[in-house]
């Protein structure tokens, strides 16, 4: 047994739930007092949701593409696989196996050949990766895909999928590390609506004066094309609150995402919509202090009313100055249409949130912010279905217009142990900014809401973001296992790990970003 995982429900919701006869059983949940603060964050916490359907890992190296996208639902398509539509899965993975390249006619140069596909049509898909079979292998070359414009004749030009990317991935000797599942794998890419892809990956070939040896591809290279599928239906919002998102923007921004109201009056009885599985009712109910069940939005709060809910939670009085900045609206994993089905079905907690770790998430930034859920519900399948993940691996993600969206699943306000510096996931939080911004600025918009999701998180944990804070490495290529490494309380994930990630031009930023949080947290 994961020694992270639990094991009993305990979704902390105050309401009772009733669920509709369609819908699979749900134990009920443990009631607690509606709060600022997360409850016991101890790996043993209750968290769990009910049972659900383990993810399917990626087809073996050598075996059919997986996942059917043309044939009616339910019926098989010309892989001989079934449609996962016919099981309510949104969005499909077709994996393909890469083939042998023509070697170079330099022999000395590049003994080792490179493997990748012609021109093909395929499925409709919206992300590429490259995925192999070995997690502690690394593809020391270069990774390049071409696409076709779904429905269209023109391809783009060549672009480049960044190789190193196992620094985001669970710590060595995890449980999730550990799990058999995981592989290793390139950056996801985000492509836009495609149905035609190309691809070569080469290793790096050896210098002209012998100082190095031309180095061999790991085994079981496989492209794997993500299709998002269809975004989630969306809600009528309350009178007065169409269209209304975090920080009040109304365009540019994820299409019609309902503002809900606040959670229900104790006792009162939450019904679950009928289109809510079991899985789904669990990862909304971990936020039932702050939202209904099933929201597709955290609303925000006002400095005063945070800083009261803080106060109270803590048991101090309510005339204290706790120093937490207000909480800024989040769209839900329901809002971005997250499938609970395709991730594990426990919750994995640390003990407490001591920094955040800022990313980028390296998909390239041809993305418009309508199709930010798009690109998530990419980055999760990928990680689950083609990195062998437990969950998406973020705690949570910032779009380019300065959107929130909750990340890996257990609740916003928790310790949730998270998959993305490895070495440091241990009492940390990551944040990953969608987009490429090694030579590109980040928007202002995306620096700012990290400064609003930091001034309030780390608020609840007593961090101060200009501060600095002492991790212990569990093993990385810039600290052993063990180190214990002095570091800001808002880092870049270069500060743990020698790479490029977050970006040169984002890692910049993250000064600002210190200062605008520790300001809205009243320091």
């Amino acid at each position: 047994m994961r020694s992270l995982m639990v094991t009993s429900i305990g979704v902390t919701c105050a309401a009772a739930l009733t669920l509709p006869l369609a819908a699979p059983a749900l134990s009920a949940p443990v009631p607690h007092a509606s709060s600022a603060r997360p409850p016991s964050a101890a790996p043993q916490s209750p968290g769990a949701g009910p049972p659900a359907a383990p993810a399917t890992p990626a087809a073996p190296a050598g075996s059919a593409p997986t996942d059917s996208r043309t044939a009616p639902a339910g019926e098989p398509d010309d892989s001989g696989e079934p449609d996962d539509r016919s099981a309510g899965v949104a969005g499909s993975t077709q994996s393909l196996p890469l083939e042998r390249l023509a070697a170079s006619s330099d022999r000395s140069a590049a003994p080792a050949p490179g493997r990748g596909l012609d021109r093909r049509t395929t499925r409709p898909f919206s992300l590429v990766g490259v995925v192999w079979d070995d997690a502690e292998a690394e593809l020391h070359g270069t990774v390049q895909v071409r696409t076709r414009a779904a429905g269209g004749e023109r391809w783009s030009d060549w672009q480049d999928v960044e190789t190193h990317n196992d620094e985001h991935a669970a710590d060595l000797g995890s449980d999730e590390r550990a799990s058999g599942a995981v592989r290793g794998s390139t950056a996801p890419l985000w492509v836009g609506a495609s149905d035609g892809v190309e691809v070569r990956v080469h290793p790096e070939a050896a210098d002209e004066e012998g100082r190095s040896i031309a180095v061999r591809l790991p085994e079981g290279l496989r492209l794997e094309l993500v299709d998002p599928g269809p975004d989630p239906a969306t809600e009528s919002a309350p009178a007065g609150q169409a269209g209304a998102v975090p920080g009040g923007r109304t365009s540019a921004t994820p299409a019609s995402l309902p503002v809900r109201p606040g959670p229900p009056p104790a006792g009162t009885a939450a019904v679950v919509p009928e289109t809510l599985t079991a899985a789904s009712a669990a990862a909304s109910a971990v936020n039932a202090e702050f939202a209904p069940l099933g929201a597709s939005l955290i609303p925000a709060m006002t400095q005063a009313e945070t800083a009261e809910a803080a106060a109270e939670a803590a048991e101090e009085a309510v005339g204290a100055k706790p120093y937490i900045g207000p909480r800024p609206g989040i769209i839900t994993r329901k809002g971005w249409g997250a499938d609970e089905k395709l991730r594990e079905r426990n919750f994995a907690y640390t003990k407490t949130v001591k920094a955040a770790f800022v990313h980028h998430s390296a998909t390239g930034n041809n993305y418009t912010c309508k199709q930010a859920p798009s690109v998530l519900r990419s980055i999760y399948r990928y990680h689950v279905k083609s990195s062998g993940w437990r969950d998406f691996g973020y705690n949570f993600a910032v779009d380019k217009c300065g959107n929130i969206y909750e990340g890996r699943a257990g609740g916003v306000s928790r310790a949730v142990l998270g998959a993305h510096t490895l070495g440091f996931n241990t009492n940390t939080m990551g944040i990953a900014v969608l987009g490429s911004y090694s030579s590109t600025n980040p928007p202002a918009a995306a620096v700012t809401a990290v400064a609003k999701l930091t001034a309030w998180k780390l608020g609840l944990f007593g961090r101060n973001p200009k501060g600095k804070v002492t991790l212990v490495s569990g093993g990385s290529n810039k600290y052993a296992k063990g180190k214990k490494v002095k570091m800001n309380v808002i880092s870049g994930h270069r500060d743990g790990f020698a790479t490029e990630c977050p970006g040169a031009r984002l890692y910049k930023k993250l000064g600002t970003a210190r200062t605008s949080s520790a300001h809205l947290q009243g320091r």
